[in-house]
C-alpha cells in the first residue's frame, strides 16, 4: 500500500487527547517525520514517503492541535516538542529515528535536546538552529506567499521550489502527487494554527547567540539537508547548524529550494537511507 492509499489512524494520549497520523509499517526502527509549517497528513509527497517506506518502517502525523489532532496549537516550538513526546509515548516508541523538515526539524532538535533517550538518528532538513542572526520572522515575500489564509499552487511552488523551469516542473508534479488522494484526506490546517505556528518560528528566531551552543548536546548523528536556493530557511543556516553540531554531515542539493526533499525525493530517501544504516 502506498502512502496515498493509507488510512488516517487515531492514537488517544495522556489526557484523552487524540493525535491524527498514518503509519506504512515494517519491521526495524521506524522513522517519525515531523512537518512544515501548516501542513498536515497530505501534505507530504507521497513518492518521498514510499521511497523512504521500500527499507523501513515510517510515520507521519499532525502536531497537537493541527489538522485531525487534538487541543491548541502550541505557540512555540518547546511546546509543540512536548505534545508530539506524548505521541510517541502513545505509540510506545522507546527509540526511533527523526526526519524533520522546516520548523519540523526545530521540533526535531528540540525533542533530541529534551529527551535524548528516544533519539537514534536525526535527519534536518531545511533547517536552523535557534537563536540565529538575522532569522527573526520570514522575509516578506515569502510569509506573504504561504502565510495568507488561502494561498495558491502558483506562491506554493514559488517558495518550495527554485525559478528554474526543471525546479517548477518538479513542484508541478510533487503537488499533483500530493492532490491525487481524493478520499479520507485529512482535515486543512486551521488559520489559528497558522497564526500559532508563526508565533513559534519568530520566537525561534529571536538572535541569542548563546542559544547556538544548545545544539553541541546533540550526540547522536545528525544529517543535515537543504536546497542551494531556498528563500525560507536560508542555505547558510543549515551551514550554521552542521557546523555547531558535534556529529553532522551535510548536503545541499542543486537548483532547489524549501522543498528540495520532494523535487529530489528519490536521491534525498536514499541518502537518508544510507544515513540510517550507516
Amino acid at each position: 500500500m502506498t502512502y496515498a492509499d493509507l488510512p488516517n489512524l487515531r492514537v488517544e494520549s495522556e489526557g484523552d487527547l487524540g493525535f491524527a497520523y498514518r503509519d506504512t509499517g515494517g519491521d526495524g526502527r521506524p522513522v517519525v517525520l515531523f512537518q512544515h509549517f501548516r501542513g498536515n497528513l497530505d501534505n507530504w509527497d507521497p513518492a518521498l514517503v514510499d521511497d523512504l517506506a521500500a527499507n523501513r518502517r515510517v510515520l507521519t502525523f499532525d502536531y497537537q492541535g493541527v489538522a485531525g489532532s487534538d487541543g491548541n496549537a502550541a505557540h512555540t516550538i518547546a511546546e509543540t516538542a512536548v505534545s508530539s513526546l506524548r505521541f510517541l509515548d502513545a505509540m510506545n516508541l522507546d527509540q526511533v529515528d527523526f526526519l524533520g523538515f522546516s520548523i519540523g526539524s526545530f521540533v526535531a532538535q528540540e525533542i533530541a535536546l529534551t529527551r535524548p533517550s528516544v533519539v537514534n538518528r536525526v535527519v534536518l532538513a531545511s533547517s536552523a538552529p535557534k537563536g540565529g542572526p538575522d532569522m527573526h520572522g520570514w522575509a516578506t515575500d515569502v510569509i506573504g506567499a504561504v502565510g495568507k489564509p488561502e494561498t495558491s499552487p502558483e506562491e506554493y511552488v514559488s517558495v518550495f521550489f527554485s525559478p528554474s523551469e526543471a525546479s517548477k516542473k518538479a513542484g508541478g508534479e510533487a503537488l499533483g502527487r500530493m492532490y491525487a488522494r481524493t478520499e479520507d484526506r485529512d482535515i486543512p490546517t486551521s488559520w489559528e494554527c497558522r497564526l500559532a505556528q508563526y508565533d513559534a518560528v519568530c520566537e525561534w528566531g529571536l538572535p541569542n547567540h548563546s542559544l547556538l551552543e544548545r545544539v553541541e548536546a546533540i550526540e547522536v548523528p545528525v544529517f543535515v539537508a537543504n536546497g542551494d536556493s531556498d528563500p525560507m530557511i536560508l542555505p547558510r543556516y543549515s551551514l550554521l547548524l552542521a557546523g555547531l553540531l558535534p556529529d553532522a554531515r551535510l548536503k545541499i542539493y542543486p537548483d532547489a529550494a524549501h522543498g528540495f526533499l520532494f523535487q529530489h525525493h528519490s536521491e534525498f530517501a536514499a541518502d537518508v537511507s544510507e544515513f540510517l544504516d550507516s
